[in-house]
């Protein structure tokens, strides 16, 4: 964890999922307290689809969305409504000296390309010279894998314009969380002024489920919250864009800018994941941050995916802190591994404007109504394979 005098501010948020397009759309369907999901168009896996959005609104150009992915248009709409939420979009003073921090995967595959290799291969006299042939004339030959996750930042790049430092961070949800870290230390440490973090995830992808199934992560059949998952649990994935302008307050300040909310700490770890780790590595993360937690005025916002044995594992740890309101966005918003980190910061911002957390979506009993005025959530980001997190978000004023 950084400690420095220099404060970090969060000046902007830019967020899309299931729920809508920005802060009001998500506040208001989680205050309905009614989560749904598509249940049927993947069956049986469950599904949090991306609201409608009109991408033209932050992606004039139609050539620049045609050459991007699903998932890199989320990501670059999102990154979009954040530098629209800062003040800062347009300002090429501002944005050629912005930092870029994003966290994603490695792309989408070719799902045509892949069924006519699998179906092929059987019938090829020589399987690995075929499956050679096909890799070097059914893909696209300027790319490979690590290059993939790099697209999201150069096109965040080409069409908003900011031109500063980039970095792009793979490994899931631990890269989530480190996109976050890196840019809240480097603000502190004065090694950067303004920087724009996130990431982004297209959960409406056949491959996905493919993945997760293999591992026995998905979340089957019907949307149930995530503390209710009973036995091996389940993941629902989601389409998440989720973008956050962290900035030096005196650099905020001397633009004009106001805090949206303070982020006081960050912290990444990763266990083993040996039984009953991840419960011991947030209760060690808690011990750097619990002597700034201001009891009475707290809460938990919790990027548990709904998968045994990490979500059972996070649930110990936070039932250790019963005086702590805990809720589970991803009953609302479903689970993107990249983006849900700073999805999860950007709901803890809303929640810290309206002083209060949105009502309880859980029949086990963790999830509580909360009294008193929100001033300050934790964050937790806990991977459904490796990497554990917790960010400390607090109310400026």
């Amino acid at each position: 964890m950084a400690e420095a005098a220099r404060e970090a501010w969060i000046t902007g948020i830019g967020i899309v999922s299931c729920l809508g397009e920005g802060p009001q759309a998500h506040w208001q369907k989680l205050m309905e307290v009614h989560p749904s999901a598509d249940t049927t168009t993947y069956a049986p896996f469950v599904v949090h689809p991306l609201a409608p959005i009109n991408l033209d609104t932050q992606i004039p150009k139609k050539g620049d969305q045609r050459q991007m992915e699903p998932w890199q248009r989320i990501g670059t709409y999102a990154a979009g409504l954040a530098l629209d939420s800062a003040g800062v979009k347009g300002k090429t003073d501002i944005l050629s000296r912005m930092d870029m921090i994003v966290a994603a995967g490695g792309g989408e595959r070719d799902l045509a390309v892949d069924a006519n290799i699998l179906s092929g291969i059987r019938a090829a006299a020589n399987p690995g010279a075929f499956l050679n042939e096909r890799l070097m004339s059914d893909l696209r030959p300027t790319l490979f894998l690590a290059q993939l996750s790099n697209l999201l930042a150069g096109n965040i790049s080409i069409v908003h314009g900011v031109t500063g430092s980039s970095r792009t961070f793979m490994g899931e949800e631990s890269a989530g969380v480190d996109a976050v870290r890196v840019a809240f230390a480097r603000i502190v440490a004065g090694q950067s002024d303004i920087a724009l973090v996130g990431g982004s995830y297209n959960g409406e992808r056949l491959d996905s489920q493919m993945y997760f199934e293999f591992a026995d992560l998905s979340l089957k059949d019907r949307l149930v919250p995530v503390w209710e998952r009973t036995g091996r649990g389940g993941i629902a994935l989601g389409s998440i864009g989720a973008f956050l302008v962290i900035e030096a307050r005196k650099h905020a300040q001397a633009r004009g800018a106001k805090p949206m909310a303070r982020l006081v700490a960050v912290l990444s770890e990763q266990s083993k994941r040996a039984p009953g780790d991840v419960t011991a590595m947030l209760s060690h993360e808690w011990e750097a941050i619990k002597d700034k937690v201001q009891p009475g005025h707290a809460a938990i916002i919790s990027g548990a995916g709904g998968a045994a044995p990490a979500t059972g594992e996070e649930r110990a740890f936070l039932e250790a802190h019963p005086d702590l309101a805990v809720r589970a966005t991803g009953s609302y918003v479903g689970h993107g591994p990249e983006p849900q980190f700073a999805m999860n910061i950007a709901l803890a911002v809303i929640a810290l404007d309206h002083g209060s957390l949105f009502p309880p979506c859980d029949a086990t009993g963790l999830e509580r109504p909360m009294s008193g005025d929100l001033r300050q959530v934790i964050v937790t980001g806990v991977g459904h394979w490796r990497g554990e997190g917790l960010a400390l978000v607090e109310k400026v004023g």
